[in-house]
């Protein structure tokens, strides 16, 4: 920890510019590049701050993981590394245990938007979920369009075709693979294209986008429309103690601009899945469909899992199967949320 203040304080001293007077320069930071969807949407978040704030806050971006860590950023942004930053708390290596196994309680939901209003459900009904995310403002709630498989050189049809097979998964699919015969490992998908490209795995749970956007069509031959359920969760957020330094008419403009953050990123995700089917094309990725009675045992097993993971919280004192009741409770047969917790 003391090294990690060490760091923060020198990126600081390099970071904290002097800025002319009135203006207030805040530091982004994210591992994508500049030409990433998510950073598509990031600059149309900047702009729209700049704008509303007459240029009084100015956001100076760091892209490609210049600042930032996958599995830390939550507590590098507590310290101070940036001002505001990507966090991914699904990849955390402790203390954001709800929020990561939340994410497999999405069943029925398919769009962004319903995936970004059930975590807020579940959010806004969970002291838990408030404990994890203690010393950060949240700036945007992510979700994603639903995945299916991405292979290497191996098509997949069926279930059974999964055995032997060593592919990268979230964490509520790790166990649903494995009783299915797979060798399924978790790691930030920022590492999935080198492990593919190497064979270290044979493919990833990720859904076509990727082919374009993390150019999986280029280490990738085979693609299969099997159906997993998406889960929303926190990815953008400032430092507590940074935000309550803001003036309370900063404050205002970032809190209007949650909203236009989480747009950006819905339209950007789904233009980035018109893309991605692009140059899975240009690339001759092959498709596949499962057959729906396979369909339907995954799903089943997918529902088991989730009850399993809700249920294992209580060896760290959190009631996750109160949290995962809500969420099936919430969700409506046509994959609307109507959140019905109680304050």
């Amino acid at each position: 920890m003391r090294a990690l203040a060490a760091v923060a304080l020198m990126l600081l001293a390099a970071c904290n510019r002097q800025s002319p007077p009135g203006i207030t320069e805040l530091v982004y930071a994210t591992p994508y590049s500049p030409s990433h969807p998510f950073s598509r949407a990031d600059q149309a978040w900047m702009r729209f701050v700049e704008e509303r704030s007459g240029g009084r806050l100015r956001i100076r971006p760091s892209w490609s993981g210049a600042l930032l860590s996958a599995n830390e950023s939550m507590t590098e942004l507590r310290h101070g590394v940036a001002d505001i930053g990507l966090i991914t708390p699904i990849y955390a290596k402790g203390g954001a245990h709800l929020i990561r196994i939340q994410s497999g309680f999405y069943s029925g939901v398919e769009t962004v938007e319903m995936q970004v209003a059930l975590f807020r459900c579940l959010a806004s009904h969970s002291p838990q979920i408030v404990r994890e995310l203690a010393g950060l403002k949240v700036l945007a709630v992510q979700g994603g369009a639903l995945p299916g498989l991405v292979t290497r050189t191996q098509p997949v049809q069926r279930l059974a075709d999964l055995r032997g097979m060593r592919l990268r998964a979230p964490t509520e699919l790790l166990r649903v693979l494995r009783e299915l015969g797979a060798d399924p490992v978790n790691m930030p998908m920022g590492e999935v294209y080198s492990a593919l490209a190497k064979g270290v795995i044979d493919g990833v749970i990720a859904p076509p986008d990727t082919f374009r956007a993390l150019h999986f069509a280029e280490v990738a031959g085979h693609y299969t429309d099997i159906q997993v359920p998406r889960g929303a969760y926190p990815a953008r957020a400032m430092g507590e103690r940074r935000w309550l330094r803001l003036t309370a008419e900063e404050r205002a403009v970032l809190e209007a601009a949650i909203p236009v953050w989480e747009a950006a990123l819905a339209e950007q995700i789904q233009l980035s899945l018109q893309e991605g089917m692009r140059a899975a094309a240009a690339a001759n990725v092959r498709f596949h469909g499962i057959d729906p009675a396979e369909q339907v045992i995954f799903e089943t097993r997918y529902r088991e899992e989730a009850q399993r993971n809700a249920e294992a919280l209580s060896r760290y004192g959190i009631d996750g199967v109160t949290v995962l009741d809500l969420a099936r409770s919430s969700v409506r047969e046509d994959g609307s949320v109507h959140c019905t917790g109680s304050n």
